[in-house]
């Protein structure tokens, strides 16, 4: 096989061989373990030279799936606590699908009409599902990460422009280091959109309080009045490892005091709005200047999926339009050109797994979802306060259960070391995937249960292996 001109006819042969896997590998993972290293060799079959003759489109992509269905992490599945990843709804995958098969150029709403139209939809539908006013603009994005470039990104034009200068069109040479000032909880996407932004990951100036984070809002004040200009403040809306959340409306209300522009980082925090039970640690989030979330989170749609909000929506084509290109054509607020708003130029059409499972699903169906998983990490909490040989390291807030292994007799000092074995060797294991990090300097598992198919029993399953596991390391 050479051209794929040859073949025209049956371009919708491969698509036929996905579609007849996904009904039993997605039926297979409540059951099959999240990784089984034991198929790990079958990825020396995705390698080789390049081929000269080709296998052709249905040999090829039989054999990607073949391997896929059985050597890939299977996080769609219900036992992936690892870092904070959800799955896919099953309306978004296939609208996933979609944009694929329709493969959009979303950039301009020339190419696109459809993309344009979705996004802009989209983006209606979450500032109504999060409760941000309807005057915010937006953007979608690949991810949190690139959710904050174009938040701060704006911020960083305003902030500029107290100075004099127009930074999208003279850079930032000849300016003092834009002041950004946050609480321990901050998280390292934060710091790496500041380097993107030649702002510089480390001029991001933290204030807590205790060795958890928690924001000293007196020594924030006091910053804020010395700061002698225009500064940002980032707000953090659910920190990883406790689901722990700064005081968005005291942020908010220093903001407004010292003139400064308010970020919030809520890229899964930001889902607490959806109940009544959490709502209260949304609260402030109508009155910052930038706010972002993660899709591929608690949305439940697939990777890449993030989106940025900004209260003046004119900051994003400030900072991100005005190209100059002739060949590009001008936009109004019906016939918007989303390449303009954000850091992407060449865009696929995200929004339509998005919009396809806000369809399907509806502010009550993620509701229910969110709460749901606020029962599931309630409910680990539970368990891990009952095992005599699990230790909870702070209450649990949202999805975020914050715990270690510590058995009768193994010594503090032990501790770290062996809660970072067991988390080896849960990984090793893959019947449930959730691995370690450090959390006022101690080795703790994070587990996040925010997947569509996740439920108690899942969560009972992972204390029941950490255990198990714990008590060979010990023994």
């Amino acid at each position: 096989m050479t051209d794929p001109l040859d073949e025209r006819d049956i371009a919708g042969a491969p698509l036929a061989v996905v579609a007849r896997a996904a009904e039993p590998y997605l039926a297979s993972l409540p059951d099959r373990p999240v990784h089984d290293r034991a198929q790990d060799p079958l990825l020396d079959e995705l390698d080789g030279p390049l081929p000269d003759t080709g296998d052709g489109a249905v040999a090829a992509v039989e054999r990607l799936v073949r391997i896929g269905t059985r050597a890939a992490t299977h996080s769609s599945g219900p036992r992936f606590f690892h870092f904070v990843v959800g799955g896919s709804t099953p309306a978004a995958m296939a609208g996933d699908w979609a944009a694929s098969l329709l493969d959009q150029a979303a950039g301009l709403w020339l190419t696109s009409p459809l993309a344009a139209r979705a996004e802009t939809v989209v983006l209606r539908w979450l500032k109504e599902l999060f409760g941000l006013p309807p005057g915010f603009g937006g953007v979608l994005t690949p991810s949190a990460t690139l959710a904050h470039v174009a938040g701060l990104a704006a911020a960083r034009h305003w902030w500029a422009a107290g100075h004099g200068v127009d930074v999208a069109s003279q850079g930032l040479a000849g300016l003092p280091a834009m002041p950004v000032l946050t609480s321990g909880l901050v998280h390292v996407s934060t710091r790496k959109a500041l380097q993107i932004l030649g702002c510089g990951r480390d001029t991001l100036r933290t204030f807590a309080r205790d060795d958890a984070g928690r924001v000293d809002l007196e020594a924030m004040d006091a910053a804020l009045a010395g700061a002698g200009g225009p500064a940002v403040i980032v707000a953090n809306l659910g920190e990883v490892n406790t689901g722990d959340s700064d005081p968005i409306t005291e942020l908010a209300d220093l903001a407004e005091r010292h003139g400064a522009w308010l970020h919030v980082d809520g890229a899964f925090g930001l889902f607490a709005a959806l109940s009544p039970r959490t709502a209260h640690l949304a609260q402030g989030v109508e009155r910052a200047d930038s706010v972002t979330a993660d899709g591929h989170k608690w949305l439940n749609v697939p990777y890449e999926s993030g989106f940025s909000f900004v209260r003046d929506p004119a900051s994003l084509s400030r900072a991100f339009g005005a190209w100059g290109a002739a060949y590009l054509p001008d936009a109004d607020e019906e016939r918007i050109n989303y390449n303009m708003l954000g850091p992407e130029s060449s865009r696929r059409a995200r929004a339509l797994p998005i919009w396809a499972t806000l369809r399907a699903y509806g502010r009550d169906g993620y509701r229910e979802m969110v709460e749901r998983h606020l029962d599931v990490a309630a409910h680990l909490g539970g368990l891990v306060e009952a095992a005599p040989d699990l230790e909870l390291l702070a209450p649990v807030r949202l999805c975020i259960a914050c715990f270690r292994y510590r058995p009768e007799g193994v010594p503090e000092e032990r501790l770290d070391e062996l809660n970072a074995r067991l988390g080896e060797a849960l990984l090793a294991d893959g019947r449930v995937y959730a691995g370690t990090s450090t959390y006022r300097g101690m080795t703790v598992f994070r587990p996040a249960p925010l997947n569509w198919r996740t439920t108690k029993s899942d969560v009972e399953r992972l204390v029941d292996v950490l255990r198990e596991l714990g008590a060979r390391l010990t023994g």
